[in-house]
């Protein structure tokens, strides 16, 4: 997040804050000129122009919050929207158990969730803002070597915690509180990727941001990192159920995540198979276990599409 803050501050947030809040003149020091031109000014001047400076955890706390939530929308609506409309069968849509307005509810509960889910990790952010985490700033510090090293690492200690983190919310006696919101849509599209109960997502974030506290990690690095997870929650999501290839063996894809919400109990991994294998929760991908099966079925009894799949033209009520 104060990679975020180094970008933002002197772009755009110096300027808002000192409209919003501006400092006393007084404050600034003694022998200021006021007729000095804004563009004169040093950028210390410049950042100090607001009662609340860089450093006032007031401002940080309005600026995390500010940066998380339109960070979040402006993700999951780009992505999501690009998966649903590129990606996503919309075949899909007539499964049997595909929910009535569906993708409405889902959009519904993401953006209840995200303000929430927000709040409750403001104090990881804040923390790296304030210098407690282990990110810098000087590739130099450790090396390139260390920046590919700390990448692999923060992938695999998230596909570990979040492995049991969710395979633990699975357990009846949690499940229904937390976790079962989500697995509401038994045919999800990418807008459901964000749908969940805002403890739920917030419990399953936290790998991510404890990973900074115990590994050093350069912080360009990681708000990129940050980004892409968000961006592969959101695919993992878009139904598809392509198998046969070799990658399946090793990463969980969409198609695993699609079995995970029709089966509740198989495939809890976020990026790879290996913990699902090793802790016989695994279910591999077949044509068979594709719900485009019963969505065909649904369409064939509609007459939208042939015995092949194939559409059929409909005519319009003009028409007849």
């Amino acid at each position: 997040m104060d990679a975020a803050l180094d970008i933002l501050d002197p772009l755009v947030l110096d300027r808002l804050y000192a409209y919003l809040l501006p400092a006393d003149d007084s404050a600034l020091g003694n022998g200021f000129d006021n007729s000095t031109s804004a563009f004169s000014k040093s950028p210390l001047q410049t950042s100090c122009e607001s009662a609340w400076p860089r450093d006032n955890i007031l401002r940080q706390c309005a600026s995390i919050l500010l940066i998380t939530q339109v960070g979040a929308t402006l993700l999951y609506w780009v992505f999501s929207a690009f998966s649903y409309y590129f990606i996503f069968d919309r075949r899909l849509e007539y499964h049997p158990r595909f929910l009535q307005n569906q993708v409405r509810q889902e959009i519904i509960s993401s953006m209840t969730a995200v303000p929430w889910i927000n709040i409750m990790t403001l104090p990881f952010f804040l923390a790296e803002v304030r210098g407690k985490s282990l990110l810098y700033t000087r590739v130099d510090e450790y090396g390139w070597a260390w920046m590919a090293i700390s990448t692999v690492l923060f992938m695999i200690w998230n596909d570990l915690m979040i492995y049991w983190i969710h395979r633990l919310e699975h357990h009846p006696s949690v499940y229904k509180y937390i976790h079962k919101p989500h697995h509401k849509w038994i045919v999800p599209t990418p807008w459901a990727a964000l749908a969940f109960h805002p403890l739920d997502g917030y419990v399953q974030s936290l790998p991510y941001h404890v990973f900074v506290f115990i590994c050093p990690v350069q912080k360009y690095l990681y708000m990129v990192l940050f980004v892409l997870v968000q961006v592969w929650t959101i695919l993992i999501h878009d139904g598809d159920m392509i198998s046969g290839h070799w990658l399946e063996k090793y990463i969980n894809s969409p198609a695993h995540h699609t079995l995970h919400h029709m089966y509740f109990t198989v495939n809890y991994g976020q990026y790879f198979t290996w913990a699902d294998n090793y802790f016989q929760s695994h279910r591999a991908p077949r044509p068979d276990l594709d719900p485009l099966h019963d969505a065909l079925k649904v369409m064939r009894e509609k007459g939208l599409v042939d015995e092949k799949g194939n559409p059929i033209p409909q005519k319009n009520k003009k028409d007849e």
